[in-house]
């Protein structure tokens, strides 16, 4: 077998899916006999950007109008600023998205084994050992308290948390005025009271998403979650005529910030929650681990083919840990807007912070931030899913990156690159777009462009 990958999420499933579309022997092994809880997450437009590029849809309820926030702060976050088509946060639930990626890895060739709890690792120059199993390659996508993490004597290093949160699934039976009527932004949904802090959205088929915490003493993290808090916490906050139908789903959280030094460890390579943990502000866990996802998944199926450059695995670890540092402290700044009990200073500061989102120049920064699209690598940038037209017709440059392989598009009529090897898909089109008529890209399976002179440094 070419790779096992520890976790079925998000992150391990699109792993799996670069990895089989690539033409590589592929296992995910989970110990859920199926998909997660029905818990709600937003899907960022760079994440939506990328699973269009594989043909997935990622498209759910949307927000209406401009949507995302930094900190929870009253102003809305413009993201079509940045040329993309998918400029709001999609709502979707997670066990939803995990069947789309589950189905997407399994169509092309990877196999799923639920129910196989990973409890021994053993790793060595030529490969890994998972519980009898053995593979050339491992990636660990088993979240937060990764057992590969731990079998293998990794320090996780970082801060621990201040506080253990809730995220509920429910139905309400009754609703008080207090209850927001609609999804809406962040800021208009979110409510302090009664020791209690919370934020409770319609999720507009009758059910809410539930997020709560409280300053008094706070169960552990693995304390489950009752109908009796769940009611107890509904009435501190939105009355007593507030109540619980039913509890579909729980889970909790915490504010805990940590990221491995290194993301390979020999023939060991993490990811997602594996590989990094930060407060959920502003819904960045479940993109960081999918873009994560795609940066890895080419870059090892051409390691295990044996056509990859020299350096090219390790590229994974030089792009994306800086990627997560970064979330990392945009969450931990955002702690600093949401805390319950902020003073007179913080709240001067959430003034000007407000004051500078509302300018054009502060708004596409935070929007850039928050959303991924502002990402970019050394030497590699997005590049927007352009309006083509090629031989057989009108296309979209998303549309060419369905098979996961690299592309040279040619807008102009340009000469190969030296060197070139066929390891990239060859399109000539034409384009309206008065940034890139006329250029030559060179197009990574992950969406990022690189100079055509750069070909043999991506693609050998």
């Amino acid at each position: 077998m070419d790779v096992l990958i520890a976790g079925a999420g998000p992150t391990g499933l699109t792993t799996a899916a670069e990895l089989a579309l690539a033409g590589v022997s592929v296992t995910v092994l989970d110990r859920r006999d199926g998909p997660g809880l029905p818990r709600p997450v937003g899907l960022q437009p760079r994440t939506a950007e990328l699973l269009d590029l594989r043909g997935l849809d990622p498209a759910d309820r949307t927000l209406d109008g401009p949507s995302g926030h930094f900190a929870g702060l009253p102003v809305a976050l413009d993201h079509s600023v940045w040329r993309t088509r998918h400029p709001r946060v999609r709502n979707r639930s997670q066990d939803d998205v995990e069947e789309m990626l589950a189905e997407h890895a399994v169509k092309h060739g990877a196999v799923l084994r639920r129910g196989f709890e990973v409890t021994t690792v053993e790793a060595d120059d030529d490969g890994v050992t998972v519980d009898g199993l053995r593979a050339r390659w491992l990636v660990a996508c088993d979240g937060a308290h990764s057992t590969v993490r731990k079998r293998l004597g990794l320090p996780f290093p970082g801060r621990t948390e201040t506080y253990v949160a809730t995220l509920a699934h429910i139905t309400l039976a009754a609703a008080s005025a207090l209850v927001p009527p609609r999804m809406a932004h962040f800021s208009e949904v979110t409510r302090q009271a009664n020791g209690h802090w919370a934020m409770l959205t319609p999720l507009g088929d009758g059910t809410h998403r539930f997020v709560f915490g409280t300053t008094a003493t706070q169960p552990g993290r693995e304390a489950p979650v009752t109908d009796v808090e769940v009611t107890a916490a509904l009435t501190a906050l939105y009355g007593a005529e507030t109540r619980l139908g039913e509890l579909h789903g729980a889970s909790r959280f915490n504010d805990a910030t940590r990221q491995l030094e290194r993301y390979r460890h020999g023939r060991v390579l993490f990811a997602g929650d594996a590989a990094h943990i930060h407060p959920p502000l502003g819904g960045q866990g479940l993109n960081l681990g999918v873009q994560d996802a795609m940066n890895l998944g080419w870059k090892l199926a051409a390691t295990v083919r044996g056509t990859a450059p020299a350096g090219l695995l390790d590229s994974y670890h030089d792009e994306r840990h800086p990627a997560a540092a970064r979330v990392l402290r945009h969450t931990a700044a955002q702690r600093v807007f949401t805390t319950p009990d902020r003073g007179e200073n913080v709240e001067a500061l959430r003034e000007i912070v407000v004051d500078l989102m509302r300018t054009p120049d502060g708004n596409r920064y935070f929007s850039g931030l928050m959303s991924g699209l502002a990402l970019g690598y050394p030497g590699a940038h997005r590049v927007p899913d352009l309006d083509l037209t090629t031989a057989a017709g009108p296309t979209r440059l998303s549309a060419l990156l369905h098979g996961g392989r690299g592309l040279l598009l040619d807008l102009g009529d340009h000469p190969e690159p030296a060197g070139f090897t066929g390891q990239a898909d060859v399109v000539h089109a034409t384009t309206a777009d008065s940034e890139y008529r006329g250029r030559q890209l060179l197009v990574r399976p992950d969406g990022y462009a690189v100079e055509p002179s750069e070909l043999g440094r991506w693609f050998g």
